[in-house]
C-alpha cells in the first residue's frame, strides 16, 4: 500500500504548486526530493509529467513548503523547490514570487497564525529561506480563513480572485549578495558562437540577465511558443545566460551554471503586441516589453520575482531596462505575453551606491485542493 502524505494544490498568480505543511513531511532532504519528483510525475521524457501533478512547464511544477519560523521578523517559512520536468532534479536555488503569493494565506488555513474572529484583513511577515529574505503579504479574511474570491484580475488568470498584496524587503542582492553583482549598470558578455553583447545584470528577489531584444533579432513581443521553437534563438539564450551567470559569480564556469537562475530577459520599446488570450495591448498600455526565459522556455506570462526585478532595474541609473522603460516614478507597467503587469519598487541611492528598499505588487491565490498525496514507501529508503 502507498504512503499518505497531507499536502494541498494551489494556484499562486500564474503558477500552480502542490504545498506542504512542514511539519508532515518526513526528515531528510534526500527523502523528501524522491517525494516530490514522484508526486509531480518527473522526470519525464515526454516532458508532459501525466504520471504526476505536475503540468509539463516550469510553472507548473512546483513545491512549497510552510512552516512556523523560529525568527522575531517572521511569522512562518517559506521553502521553494523547482522540479525539473524532464530531468530528477528538485532545485532549491530560486524563488518564486507567483507562489509566494499563496504562502499567507495558506498558513493563516492551516492555524500557524493567530487571528481575532472579528479581523477582516491579515498581515503575515514571510521569511524565504531561498533567498534569506523577508516579505510581506497582506490579504482579507473572515472567520479566520483567506478570503478567495474578489474581483481582482491578473494577467494569465481567468476569473478574479480576491488580492494579496506582496511586499519584498531589502529585494537587492538575493542571490548573489548584491543588487549589481558586478558593480556595473551594463556589461559587454563574450558568448561563444555570438560575440559580444550588452547586458544588464540585475539580482533583486532573483537574479536576471537583461539583454535587448533587438540584439538577438527579435521585438519582445512575439509569443513563447514562437520563441520556443527557434532552436537558434534557445540555444544563443542560454549561452548568454551562462555567461551572465559567470559574470555574476553565481558559477565559476559556464558548465556548472543552475538551471534555476539566472533568468534571462528579452527587452524591448512599447509597442503594439496581442496577448495569449487575443486581446490587444497598444503602446500607450505599458512602458516596455519583456519576455522571459525561465527553467529553458519563455514564460507564458513572467516570473513574479522577474517583474519585481525589472521594477528595480528600471530605477538603476544606465541600466538597459532604464534606457528602454524610460520611467520616472516608481511604478513600471510590463508588457509580458499574458498582458500587461504592474509592479513598483523603491529604490534610493545610498553611500555604497544603488539600494532597494522594497519590491512589490498583488497577486491572486485559491486553494484548488486538499487531501493526501500518495507515494510508494520504497522512497523513505536509501537507494543501494
Amino acid at each position: 500500500m502507498p504512503n499518505r502524505l497531507r499536502a494541498a494544490f494551489y494556484r499562486g498568480g500564474t503558477s500552480k504548486a502542490v504545498v506542504f505543511n512542514g511539519k508532515d513531511l518526513p526528515d531528510g532532504q534526500a527523502v523528501r526530493d524522491r517525494i516530490f519528483l514522484h508526486v509531480l510525475g518527473s522526470p519525464d521524457a515526454y516532458g508532459r509529467q501525466l504520471n504526476g501533478m505536475g503540468g509539463g512547464l516550469s510553472s507548473l511544477s512546483k513545491v512549497v513548503i510552510v512552516r512556523p519560523s523560529d525568527r522575531d521578523d517572521a511569522d512562518v517559512d517559506y521553502t521553494f523547490v523547482q522540479i525539473a520536468v524532464d530531468e530528477p532534479l528538485a532545485d532549491y536555488g530560486s524563488a518564486c514570487g507567483n507562489m509566494a503569493s499563496c504562502v499567507g494565506p495558506f498558513a493563516v488555513d492551516e492555524g500557524m497564525i493567530d487571528l481575532e474572529p472579528t479581523q477582516t484583513d491579515a498581515l503575515v511577515r514571510i521569511y524565504d529561506t531561498n533567498t534569506r529574505r523577508i516579505y510581506h503579504s497582506r490579504f482579507p479574511v473572515a472567520d479566520s480563513k483567506a478570503v478567495e474570491e474578489g474581483d481582482v484580475s491578473i494577467p494569465g488568470v481567468s476569473g478574479t480572485g480576491a488580492p494579496v498584496v506582496l511586499e519584498f524587503l531589502t529585494p537587492g542582492g538575493a542571490a548573489t549578495g548584491h543588487l549589481l553583482p558586478t558593480g556595473n549598470a551594463v556589461d559587454t558578455l563574450k558568448v561563444e558562437g555570438l560575440g559580444p553583447i550588452k547586458a544588464s545584470l540585475i539580482d533583486a528577489a532573483n537574479p536576471v540577465v537583461y539583454v535587448r531584444a533587438a540584439d538577438l533579432g527579435k521585438t519582445a513581443t512575439e509569443q513563447p511558443g514562437d520563441l520556443d521553437g527557434d532552436t537558434d534563438l534557445m540555444s544563443r539564450i542560454e549561452a548568454v545566460r551562462r555567461a551572465g551567470a559567470v559574470a555574476m559569480g553565481m558559477a565559476a564556469t559556464p558548465e556548472e551554471v543552475k538551471r534555476s537562475n539566472p533568468k534571462v530577459a528579452m527587452l524591448g520599446p512599447a509597442s503594439q503586441f496581442t496577448s495569449l488570450d487575443g486581446a490587444r495591448h497598444d503602446t500607450a498600455s505599458h512602458d516596455l516589453n519583456v519576455r522571459l526565459v525561465s527553467m529553458g522556455n519563455f514564460h507564458r506570462a513572467i516570473t513574479l520575482t522577474g517583474g519585481m526585478c525589472t521594477a528595480v532595474a528600471a530605477q538603476v541609473p544606465g541600466s538597459l531596462v532604464q534606457e528602454t522603460a524610460g520611467i520616472e516614478g516608481k511604478d513600471l507597467r510590463v508588457g509580458t505575453p499574458s498582458g500587461v503587469l504592474t509592479v513598483t519598487a523603491d529604490v534610493r541611492s545610498a553611500s555604497g551606491g544603488t539600494e532597494a528598499v522594497s519590491a512589490g505588487t498583488f497577486r491572486t491565490q485559491r486553494r484548488l485542493m486538499e487531501g493526501a498525496v500518495l507515494y510508494p514507501a520504497k522512497l523513505l529508503e536509501e537507494p543501494s
